[in-house]
């Protein structure tokens, strides 16, 4: 009874927060849907549920966000979640999902390290007859999960070069900084060269961030010594771009224009001092991800009917918007 109620409320919460209208928002990049036959029937109904969770790389603040959203929910149901961080590496995270199969998880919320690197752990998971709720960045394979929560992530890089086509009409030399591995930040690249394609702009340098601060700032710094004149500089999510920030900052550079995409804290701190060189960032709402994929979940494993994917919207946040959304905490 107590899981039931749980999920009338999140669906009321949850409607409000999916169906908000995000202005001038671009339709996403069609994706196949799962065919209704891979789809695994619900599990037994249990007294308490034990669920996996794993996401590529739980030092993000943002799968920080989602990890506690997500634990706070399945706790308050009187269930259990075992989480794990696999740093990155999609070897590790195989060898930790088995662990979890190993423990006995009932159903697991998996975001993959690598989108394609994962599908051994896939197999076990579906021999096993564990369902899997995906959030975030999307398995190369949908047909192994149960169903889908994630950003409209093509959306989210198509605001940011929308943005930026608008301010440098006349275009010029840029950087991308994507991560071929993960499947979303691939969307958002994508949405963001659809954005600027024809506009003028010249992408000079185009390199793996995967994702990560640290990595990002010396690829930057690299890339700025032998490309100082690029007026601006694409990153995949925003510690990407907090990191090309750091290396521009290093460099001197005062008018070069810096997109992100998650809409952090960090990031939204950087807009609202009014004297910084991120222009924006392509905000998701980690809490809906998370709040969603749990609905999900709940729904399934009551054995009620639930889609292949439920995709949650994506905006633009600027210097000009920030304080709506305020800076000390994600929307």
């Amino acid at each position: 009874m107590k899981k039931k109620i749980l999920s009338i409320i999140l669906c009321a919460i949850l409607a409000a927060v999916v169906f908000a209208g995000c202005g001038g928002a671009q339709p996403a990049a069609p994706a196949s849907a799962p065919a209704a036959d891979t789809v695994a029937p619900a599990a037994e109904a249990k007294e308490s549920y034990t669920f996996g969770y794993t996401c590529m790389d739980g030092t993000n603040p943002f799968f920080v966000i989602i990890e506690k959203t997500m634990r706070e929910a399945v706790e308050a149901n009187g269930d259990r979640l075992i989480s794990a961080d696999p740093a990155n590496d999609v070897s590790l995270q195989i060898t930790q999902i088995e662990d979890m199969i190993t423990q006995g998880i009932d159903a697991i919320f998996l975001n993959p390290a690598e989108a394609e690197g994962i599908l051994p752990a896939l197999d076990m998971l579906r021999d096993a007859g564990i369902p899997v709720i995906n959030f975030d960045t999307e398995v190369a394979d949908l047909s192994y999960v149960t169903s889908y929560a994630g950003s409209d992530n093509f959306n989210a890089g198509f605001v940011c070069g929308e943005d930026l086509v608008k301010k440098l009409p006349d275009g010029g030399p840029i950087i991308v900084l994507d991560s071929p591995t993960m499947n979303s930040v691939v969307d958002r690249t994508n949405g963001f060269l659809e954005a600027i394609n024809g506009k003028g702009f010249e992408i000079v340098a185009q390199q793996d961030a995967r994702g990560n601060l640290e990595r990002s700032m010396n690829i930057s710094q690299d890339l700025l010594q032998a490309h100082g004149n690029v007026v601006a500089i694409f990153g995949g999510n925003d510690p990407t771009a907090l990191g090309a920030l750091a290396a521009a900052n290093a460099a001197g550079l005062t008018d070069v224009l810096i997109y992100g995409v998650d809409g952090s804290p960090d990031i939204k701190a950087e807009l609202a001092s009014g004297n910084s060189l991120i222009e924006g960032s392509g905000a998701q709402s980690p809490v809906s991800i998370a709040k969603i994929s749990v609905d999900i979940m709940y729904k399934y494993m009551a054995g009620e009917s639930i889609d292949p994917r439920y995709p949650v919207p994506t905006f633009l946040i600027t210097a000009d918007n920030v304080a709506e959304f305020g800076t000390d905490g994600w929307q």
